[in-house]
């Protein structure tokens, strides 16, 4: 049985990146910050970011909540604001259209859409920039999730590694919900 989950494994990491351009965020209720409703072209999907985690919205995963609170050394009443900041923010960021870059890998979750993983890249002042690195740079995301080799040649651990520095630059920074002041970590820390 473990063998063929290995296969699997295998089979699964030697998919083919596709591109697909002129996305369209689709508002829904169940978007957040990592996982959302877009369209593109005749396609309609939900995409979950490769490489991060955004704070959650509600505590329907209450230890997934707890777990982003402790990581970010927040309350739960926090992580929570912060979960609506980062759904928020991911709206407002994808207001013009996006690239998707996903090899259709399939995200289990609640929703009744296909979900795939993949990475997101955007326009305008941000040309050419990931939105997982966005979201970690804003404070509104940990680096954490499934991660994958990127297009182009760029190693899974490399790129985790660079969220990794981005992810302290926001914590220095006390970006997003780094940044917090009346929790009682933040106190603690001041």
């Amino acid at each position: 049985m473990l063998f063929v989950f290995l296969v699997d494994a295998t089979a699964a990491d030697k998919k083919e990146w596709t591109t697909l351009t002129d996305c369209r965020y689709v508002a829904h209720a169940n978007n957040d910050g990592d996982s959302f409703h877009v369209r593109c072209g005749a396609d309609a999907f939900v995409v979950r970011l490769y490489f991060v985690d955004t704070p959650e919205t509600n505590l329907t995963y209450g230890e997934r909540t707890r777990a982003q609170a402790e990581h970010f050394g927040a309350t739960l009443d926090e992580t929570l604001k912060a979960g609506a900041r980062a759904r928020a923010f991911v709206r407002d960021t994808l207001r013009e259209p996006f690239v998707v870059l996903t090899r259709k890998a399939y995200a289990q979750g609640a929703a009744k859409d296909p979900r795939y993983y993949g990475m997101v890249q955007v326009g305008g002042k941000d040309a050419g920039k990931g939105l997982d690195e966005i979201l970690v740079l804003a404070g509104l995301a940990r680096v954490k999730g499934v991660n994958v080799n990127i297009p182009g040649g760029e190693k899974a651990r490399a790129h985790s590694q660079r969220l990794l520095v981005l992810e302290e630059h926001a914590k220095q920074k006390r970006r997003g919900l780094w940044g917090k002041q009346d929790s009682p970590s933040a106190r603690g820390r001041e």
